[in-house]
């Protein structure tokens, strides 16, 4: 861990490490404003070392990242005939602590919504948007997005090497990692890639022990990253039982048997319990989606396919049954979640 100098005080009539620890307070929310009060402040509140001093002192927040569809426009009707509701994707957060929702701002490129399809990963007190569907021509794009929650601005990574939709994702220590998904042509793939956010490149991982189309990711321990089930080109909507598993200090691929229910769509439904094994939300309740939020997971899901949407918190324990607490969301927010990843920040 590196150790902070400064020529000048952090906080006039303050030691340094008091200054210091003032500053590692700080909501994320006050990042922006705070950065400019000074060079100094603005240098150590972006740096990546402050980022792991908050994060080694608890002091991180931990955030719910959802793609969402949001209506923008005028409701057709008789004060406004031929008038409709245009809808377009936007990413909204939630603060489990606070219980506060908002919204991102849109990405320069798409401002009137990001690619449809497109997945979400973090890392580093970041937010990656990849892939998706031009929301006009419906083309797959191979854009690349970051959020700074600090700057609370976007800038555009480097393309991915090629075009996907449906894709696993995950990410750990500055890496965002892909795998599987399928092409253009609606070819499964086998391949996988690594992005590192620092450098702006991309590096091929090897390929999967299989084709594995609707596919899904998640990194277990900050040791490896799973690509579970998916189904090959020409076994359409086969969902595989098992998954190909990277490790990130062997950098090999191994294949293992038997992890997930075969037939069954593991799209938003794979989590990692207490235990840190693999972990089937739909087992808790058939139509949840979910994605984690800190200890705690956000879970949303309805009772029945056209039912009304709900969303809930759970906090899971070793040993003890799941208990799921509902949550109230305002209008805006209440839509469909094509897509989530939590953010510490």
């Amino acid at each position: 861990m590196k150790t902070f100098e400064f020529s000048t005080e952090l906080l006039p009539g303050l030691p340094e490490e008091l200054g210091l620890e003032c500053l590692s307070r700080l909501p994320y929310t006050a990042y922006r404003l705070a950065s400019r009060v000074c060079h100094r402040w603005r240098e150590l509140l972006q740096s990546l070392d402050f980022y792991y001093h908050r994060k080694r002192l608890g002091y991180t927040q931990k955030l719910a990242c959802l793609l969402l569809v949001f209506n923008s426009g005028i409701q057709n009707g008789p004060k406004n005939p031929g008038v409709s509701v245009s809808s377009s994707y936007g990413i909204a957060v939630f603060d489990s602590v606070s219980q506060s929702w908002d919204r991102l701002a849109p990405v320069p490129r798409y401002l009137n919504g990001l690619p449809l399809f497109c997945q979400l990963a973090s890392c580093e007190g970041k937010l990656v948007v990849m892939g998706g569907w031009d929301p006009v021509m419906y083309d797959p794009v191979t854009d690349v997005f970051i959020y700074d929650f600090v700057t609370q601005q976007w800038r555009q990574g480097k393309d991915m090497p090629s075009k996907r939709s449906f894709f696993a994702i995950g990410a750990c220590g500055g890496r965002v990692f892909v795998a599987g998904g399928h092409d253009e042509n609606k070819n499964a793939s086998r391949t996988a890639w690594v992005y590192d956010l620092r450098t702006d490149e991309w590096a091929e991982l090897g390929e999967l022990s299989q084709e594995r189309d609707e596919c899904e990711g998640v990194v277990i321990g900050e040791e490896e990253f799973w690509v579970v089930s998916g189904y090959r080109t020409e076994s359409q909507g086969q969902f595989d039982g098992s998954a190909d598993v990277y490790g990130f200090k062997s950098e090999q691929w191994r294949r293992v048997e038997g992890v997930w229910e075969p037939g069954r769509c593991p799209r938003s439904c794979v989590g990692i319990g207490e235990d840190g094994k693999l972990l089937n939300w739909a087992e808790i309740n058939p139509g949840v989606r979910v994605r984690a939020c800190g200890g705690r997971h956000l879970v949303t899901g309805s009772e029945y396919g056209c039912g009304a949407l709900g969303f809930y918190t759970v906090e899971t324990k070793e040993g003890q049954n799941s208990k799921m607490e509902n949550i109230s969301v305002p209008n805006e927010f209440s839509e469909f979640v094509h897509a989530a990843c939590y953010a510490e920040i």
